[in-house]
């Protein structure tokens, strides 16, 4: 088992307290987004296996089968499936949705045919792969997630009272579900971009006064996190598009699991995500970058729900381990919420897998005696096969592949 040293991506969104808080390190007084754990190519972990500091990706690549577990490698090919993250919304995200897996390989495709450079601002695809993500909430979390049912969207654009709305809650109201949806996303992010932003300032004005005036609605939070969206994305269509979209709150522990065409945006809090090791985001809006409005309309699916709130469940063994389960297998999150006294607790897999403290101090001890102690935001990386144990009194998140 390898201690991880980890690098801090400094994306404006990030939050310029929360990471240090959890790490117990001065704040560089700007922001501190994502702490990422694991091999992918655009910050790979670093490991010391008593050479200095090399790769996590470089160590998978020189071994595979030995450092994945054959099953593993005979699945998802010879690199780590899946990457691990902190995240530290200080505000909010893009509106976003991702590719399923052919989607993605056939866009990555045509835009390599084309000529269009990885790192071009209007490139979309990065890579072949699907990114289906999973978030744990740490801290009190807020985000969108989906679409809300027409009717009851159509419901929330009347209470704003704002008359460019009105069309497009007659239109959740006239046609079936599907098609209303598509056809009022359509049309908010294809309007003449100065109607848009008139009819933005008026919604937000609309909904910063309904969430502050009538905070025992239960729509009143979401007001506010519409009102909040356009003070950082004055004029952006993305917030009223985002008004389509569930307003979900957290608690520490509970989780969304966002699955391809699933339009989505994290607003604030801290947690631990985990996703299929791609880096393919469509975005819809509340963004400067490049927003593919045909493509977009292509890949999202126009699928009224509610959000589905994940809660970890037992394991079935009884180790004491709690799983958040998804339906994919290029990963597998839980934790282990050890509390002071309890006994040591294996962590066996077949395959590699990352350990990351969130709270308290964690040893883990390997089979040939030797220990890692790890304190909030330290990880560790573990072979296949690897038999390790974890001791201590926290919270240990254990991120594998479902195999």
């Amino acid at each position: 088992m390898d201690l991880l040293d980890n690098t801090v991506k400094t994306y404006a969104w990030g939050s310029a307290t929360a990471l240090p808080e959890l790490l117990g390190t001065e704040p560089t007084g700007g922001p501190q987004a994502e702490l990422w754990m694991g091999a992918h190519t655009g910050a790979p972990s670093r490991v010391d296996r008593g050479t200095g500091p090399v790769s996590l990706a470089d160590v998978i690549a020189a071994d595979p089968a030995a450092e994945l577990g054959p099953a593993a490698v005979g699945a998802f090919g010879p690199r780590l499936p899946f990457l691990l993250k902190l995240l530290a919304a200080g505000t909010p995200l893009s509106l976003q949705v991702h590719p399923d897996r052919g989607q993605a390989k056939a866009g990555f495709a045509d835009e390599e045919a084309r000529g269009v450079p990885v790192d071009a601002p209007h490139r979309t695809y990065k890579d072949a792969n699907h990114k289906p993500e999973l978030i744990c909430a740490l801290t009190p979390f807020e985000g969108l997630c989906g679409f809300r049912p027409a009717a009851d969207t159509a419901d929330l654009l009347e209470q704003l009272g704002v008359d460019q709305l009105k069309p497009y809650a007659d239109l959740l109201r006239a046609r079936p579900e599907g098609d209303a949806l598509r056809e009022v996303f359509t049309a908010v992010l294809t309007a003449d971009p100065d109607a848009v932003a008139d009819t933005v300032h008026r919604a937000a004005e609309a909904a910063a006064r309904l969430g502050a005036d009538h905070p025992e609605r239960a729509t009143a939070a979401a007001f506010t996190a519409y009102a909040g969206l356009a003070r950082h994305y004055p004029g952006d269509p993305g917030v009223i598009a985002a008004m389509l979209l569930n307003h979900v709150r957290l608690a520490p522990g509970e989780a969304l699991y966002l699955g391809a065409g699933v339009p989505h945006a994290y607003l604030h809090g801290l947690g631990v995500e985990i996703m299929a090791n791609s880096d393919n985001v469509l975005r819809c809006g509340l963004t400067p970058k490049h927003v593919d409005v045909p493509e977009l309309l292509r890949i999202v699916r126009f699928e009224a729900g509610g959000p589905g709130v994940l809660r970890p469940a037992p394991a079935e063994d009884g180790s004491g381990e709690e799983v958040y389960a998804t339906p994919i297998d290029e990963f597998r999150l839980s934790r282990h919420v050890s509390a002071e006294g309890s006994a040591a607790r294996p962590l066996p897999a077949p395959a590699a897998q990352i350990l990351l403290c969130t709270a308290g101090h964690i040893t883990l001890r390997s089979a040939d005696g030797r220990e890692l102690a790890l304190a909030p935001g330290r990880s560790a990386y573990v072979p296949a096969g690897e038999r390790v144990t974890m001791a201590g009194t926290g919270t240990l998140f254990r991120a594998t592949v479902a195999l």
